[in-house]
């Protein structure tokens, strides 16, 4: 078994260094993970909070935008802003039309 050290990393969000713990190390490792962590605790859990909410602009990620489905007519929201000429499928149909393909 490794034996592990805490390390001084810099966030790749923020620029701050936050530390990655002998602890964490031992966690990652049993984990599988083989790469170290690129943010910082703070931005990890505001980017998270971003997935979960729809975003804001300082997690980086784009709100959700309110669309309608162009299968059923549905109003639907997603975490894109979509392409004209392409078609948006709300999620019942987009996983109707994804189970037609396979």
């Amino acid at each position: 078994m490794a034996e592990f050290q805490d390390k001084t990393l810099v966030c790749r969000d923020c620029g701050n260094e936050f530390v990655f713990s002998a602890g964490e190390q031992d966690f990652y490792s049993k984990k599988g993970f083989e790469n170290e962590p690129q943010r910082c605790p703070s931005c990890r859990q505001a980017r998270k909070r971003g997935r979960v909410k729809g975003g804001n602009a300082q997690s980086g990620f784009e709100p959700l935008v309110e669309v309608t489905c162009d299968s059923c007519g549905a109003i639907t929201r997603v975490p894109f802003k979509p392409t004209q000429g392409k078609p948006v499928y709300c999620r019942d149909c987009y996983e109707a039309k994804r189970a037609e393909r396979y």
